[in-house]
C-alpha cells in the first residue's frame, strides 16, 4: 500500500513541476495565478499595473495589428511600433518601380506624409469576462457534437444581445480550454491606420530566409503606424479631419537594455498552440504532416526564388508571397529538429502514462477517462491518410494561382444560378479582387509553380484523392506536365486580366458559357469536387471526433492533475508570457550569447547580395561609431534573447522590463525551439527581440526622423538622457 500511494505522489509531482518560463496567460487572472511567481522572478510593478478596467494599464497600449500581429503605442500621438514584416502588405501596397518602399524604406517627416491603409486596423481589449456558466448553461454530455454546439451558438447569440457596451464598441466571445470554459471580450476598434515609417528590407528583414528563425540574429524588424480617430477620439472611418488617437495609455522606452537574468514579459496576440495533444499527434507532426509540408514549399521556393533574383519587378510582385511561404517552410523544420532532440513523443507518452496511473487509482475518474487514450490514438490512426491529403490540397492548390482565379470566375456561374442580380453583384466584386491580385501575378512564374506542384500533387498521392480529370489530361499529354501546363495556360483565359475583362464584357449567357468552357475552370472545378467528395467528408467527421476527444482529455488532464496550474492554447486573443533573459546551448560545443550587436551586422555585410546587403549610410555610420545616444561603450546593440513562451501573432508585440518599460520588440523564436506550438521546452525555446536601441538608432540616425523621437517618451534607471 506505502507504494503504492509512493507511486501516485510521484507521479502527482511529475505534473505539478512546471516550466517557470512556460505559458500563455490570460491577463486577467495575473493576480491569481501568476503575481507572485513573477514577482519571485524580478518584476517590479502589479499584476494591476498590468491588467485593470478601473484604471489605465499596459493592456491599454497593446493592440491586435490586423488580426494577425501585435502592436503597441509608443506616444501620446498614437504611435504605434510593430515588425518590418507586420507592416510589410502596408509597405508593398505602397510600393512601386518609382517608389520602391520595399527597397528604400519610407519615413513620414510630418502627418500629412502618412499613408492610408485600407482595410488595416487596430483593436483594443476594454475588458474581458469570465462567460462559461452562460454559455454552457443546458450543455450536458448526453448532447450530440451538433446539439452542443447548436445549444451554445443560442447561447452566444442570446449573450452578445445583454452585453453592456458602448456603442462604438463590439463584442468577441471566445472558446478555451477546449471549449471548456469560454471568455468575453469587450473591444473598440480603429480603421484609420497610417504608415508612418519603415526602413528598407536591407533592414527591416536582413538575413531574410538565411537568417530566418535563426540566432544569433542583425535584424531591424520594425515599421511604425499611428492609430487616426474621429475628433472625440472615438473610432471612424477613414476621413482628411481624423486627428491622431489620444491613448489612455503609452509605452515608455527603456534605455537601459537588458542584461542575463532580466525579468522579461510579452504581450500580445499569440495566434495558435497546442500544448496538450495527444502523442501520437506529435508523433504524425515529425514523421508525416510536417515533412510533406516542407517538401512542397521547397518546390515552390526553388521555383520564386530563381525568377526574383533576374527580375526587379518580379521581386516586387512576389516579396510578400515569398515571405509568408518561406516562414512557415524554415518554422516546420526547426520544428521537427526541436520535436526530436527533445524527444517529445517519449515524453509525451510519459506524461500519459501518468495521467492512466491516477485514472486507474481513483474509481471517480475510471468511467469518463480510462479508455480516452486509447480512443484518441486511434482516432489519429483513422485521420492521418486524410490529414495527409488535406496538407496537400491546403499547401498546392493556393500556391498555384491560377486554380484560385478559376475559382473566382466560376463563382459567377453558381451566382447566375440564383438570379441575374446575384450574377451582377458578383460581377462586380470578382472583377474588383481579381484587379488587385493581377497586380502581384505574373503568368510565367505561375506556370512554373504549376508544373512543379502539380506533378507533386499527381505523383504523391492516393489515386482516390487525385481528380479524374485532370489525370485524364495528364495521360492524353504522355504524362508531361509541362505539356500539360502548356495546354492549360495557352487556352484559359484566366491568365490575363485584359482576357479576363474582356470575357466579362460579353452578354450574360456568354460570360457563363466562356466560363463553362474554360480549361483552368473545369480542371480547377473537379480538384475542388475530388476534395470535397472523397477526402473533406471523412477528414470532417474524424476532426470533430478528435475536437470532441480532446475537449474531454482537456478537462480529464486538468481534474487529474490538480495541482498543475493550465494555461490556454493560444487563439488570438489577449496574452501575457513571461521569463528572463538567457543565453541557450542548441548542440554539443555550441552556447549562444544573449546580445548580438552592430558588429555582427558587419561581418554578415555582403555587397549587392540579395539578403545581407547594406544601405551606404549605414555602414557609414557604423565606421564613425556615431550611435548617439543608443550606443554602449562605443558599440551598437541590435537584437537579444530570452526564455518567453511566444508564437506566430506574437510579431510586434512589447518585450517589457521588471518596471514594465519596453526594451525590445518581439519578432522571432530561435530555429531549435519552434517546436513550443506543441512542445515547451526552457532548454531551447528561446524567443528574439530586437533591441529597442536599434529601433530608435535607426530611426534617429539613418532615418533622421527627429520627428518621431521627439513624441516618445524614454526613461533610464542609469540617468542616460
Amino acid at each position: 500500500m506505502k507504494k503504492y500511494i509512493l507511486l501516485l505522489i510521484i507521479s502527482i509531482s511529475f505534473v505539478a513541476k512546471g516550466f517557470a518560463e512556460e505559458g500563455m496567460w490570460l491577463p486577467q487572472l495575473l493576480q491569481t495565478l501568476n503575481e507572485k511567481q513573477m514577482k519571485k522572478m524580478g518584476m517590479k510593478i502589479s499584476a494591476a499595473d498590468i491588467y485593470s478596467i478601473s484604471k489605465g494599464s499596459l493592456k491599454d497600449a497593446i493592440v491586435s495589428f490586423g488580426g494577425f500581429c501585435t502592436a503597441e503605442v509608443i506616444s501620446d500621438q498614437g504611435l504605434l511600433l510593430t515588425n518590418h514584416h507586420c507592416g510589410f502588405d502596408a509597405i508593398q501596397n505602397h510600393s512601386s518601380l518609382q517608389n520602391n518602399y520595399i527597397r528604400d524604406g519610407f519615413w513620414a517627416y510630418n502627418k500629412g506624409q502618412e499613408l492610408t491603409n485600407a482595410g488595416l486596423f487596430a483593436t483594443f481589449i476594454i475588458r474581458i469576462d469570465d462567460v462559461t456558466a452562460t454559455v454552457l448553461n443546458g450543455v450536458t454530455n448526453n448532447l450530440t457534437e451538433k446539439e452542443r454546439q447548436s445549444a451554445i451558438d443560442k447561447n452566444i447569440a442570446t449573450l452578445r444581445g445583454n452585453v453592456k457596451k458602448e456603442s462604438y464598441q463590439d463584442v468577441l466571445i471566445r472558446p478555451f480550454f477546449e471549449a471548456n470554459k469560454y471568455y468575453l471580450f469587450v473591444t473598440e476598434t480603429y480603421r484609420d491606420v497610417r504608415l508612418v515609417g519603415a526602413p528598407p528590407s536591407s533592414i527591416g528583414n536582413y538575413g531574410k530566409d538565411t537568417d530566418n528563425w535563426m540566432w544569433p540574429r542583425h535584424t531591424g524588424d520594425f515599421s511604425m503606424f499611428r492609430i487616426y480617430a474621429g475628433k472625440d477620439n472615438k473610432p471612424a472611418p477613414y476621413s482628411a479631419d481624423n486627428v491622431p488617437y489620444k491613448p489612455k495609455r503609452a509605452l515608455n522606452i527603456s534605455l537601459d537594455g537588458v542584461k542575463e537574468g532580466d525579468f522579461t514579459m510579452v504581450f500580445g496576440f499569440p495566434g495558435r498552440t497546442n500544448e496538450y495533444l495527444h502523442s501520437s499527434a506529435i508523433e504524425q507532426t515529425v514523421k508525416i504532416s510536417d515533412p510533406a509540408k516542407i517538401g512542397i514549399r521547397t518546390k515552390a521556393l526553388g521555383i520564386l526564388d530563381g525568377f526574383m533574383r533576374k527580375d526587379e519587378g518580379i521581386k516586387i510582385q512576389y516579396a510578400a508571397k515569398y515571405a509568408s511561404i518561406s516562414n512557415a517552410w524554415k518554422k516546420w523544420q526547426g520544428e521537427v529538429l526541436g520535436l526530436t532532440k527533445t524527444n517529445a513523443v517519449a515524453k509525451r507518452k510519459e506524461y500519459e502514462s501518468n495521467f492512466e496511473k491516477i485514472v486507474l487509482s481513483k474509481p471517480e475518474y475510471n468511467m469518463a477517462y480510462i479508455e480516452l487514450l486509447k480512443n484518441l490514438k486511434q482516432a489519429y490512426t483513422d485521420i492521418e491518410p486524410y490529414g495527409y491529403a488535406r496538407d496537400y490540397y491546403n499547401e498546392i492548390v493556393p500556391k498555384v494561382e491560377l486554380w484560385g482565379i478559376a475559382g473566382d470566375m466560376n463563382s459567377l456561374v453558381t451566382a447566375y444560378a440564383k438570379d441575374e442580380t446575384a450574377y451582377t453583384k458578383r460581377k462586380t466584386e470578382v472583377l474588383t479582387k481579381l484587379e488587385e491580385s493581377f497586380k502581384e501575378y505574373n503568368a510565367g512564374v505561375d506556370q512554373k509553380l504549376f508544373d512543379a506542384l502539380m506533378e507533386m500533387y499527381i505523383a504523391d498521392q492516393k489515386a482516390e484523392f487525385i481528380s479524374p480529370a485532370f489525370n485524364t489530361m495528364f495521360a492524353e499529354k504522355g504524362k508531361s506536365i509541362t505539356a500539360l501546363s502548356e495546354a492549360v495556360y495557352s487556352q484559359t483565359s484566366f491568365s490575363s486580366l485584359d482576357k479576363i475583362k474582356k470575357l466579362l464584357a460579353g452578354s450574360t449567357a456568354e460570360v457563363i458559357a466562356a466560363i463553362k468552357a474554360d480549361i483552368a475552370g473545369q480542371l480547377y472545378t473537379d480538384i475542388f469536387k475530388t476534395y470535397v467528395s472523397n477526402v473533406s467528408p471523412k477528414l470532417n467527421a474524424l476532426q470533430s471526433d478528435i475536437n470532441r476527444l480532446q475537449r474531454i482529455y482537456m478537462q480529464a488532464q486538468m481534474d487529474v492533475f490538480s495541482t498543475k496550474a493550465f494555461y490556454p492554447d493560444a487563439n488570438s486573443t489577449l496574452r501575457v508570457t513571461y521569463g528572463n533573459v538567457k543565453t541557450y546551448q542548441p548542440r554539443d560545443g555550441v552556447k549562444y550569447d544573449l546580445q548580438t550587436y552592430m558588429e555582427g551586422v558587419m561581418e554578415k555585410y555582403v555587397p549587392g547580395d540579395y539578403e545581407f546587403d547594406l544601405p551606404k549610410k549605414m555602414i557609414d555610420l557604423y565606421n564613425k561609431k556615431d550611435f548617439g545616444r543608443w550606443g554602449v561603450n562605443g558599440r551598437q546593440p541590435v537584437c537579444f534573447i530570452a526564455a518567453n513562451h511566444t508564437t506566430g501573432g506574437n510579431s510586434g508585440s512589447p518585450a517589457l522590463n521588471a518596471d514594465g518599460n519596453l526594451v525590445g520588440l518581439n519578432f522571432d523564436r530561435v530555429w531549435e525551439g519552434t517546436m513550443s506550438d506543441i512542445n515547451y521546452d526552457p532548454s531551447i525555446c528561446r524567443n528574439i527581440m530586437v533591441d529597442i536601441r536599434y529601433v530608435m538608432f535607426i530611426v534617429d540616425k539613418f532615418a533622421e526622423a527627429k520627428n518621431l523621437i521627439a513624441e516618445m517618451k524614454f526613461v533610464s534607471k542609469t540617468g542616460k538622457k
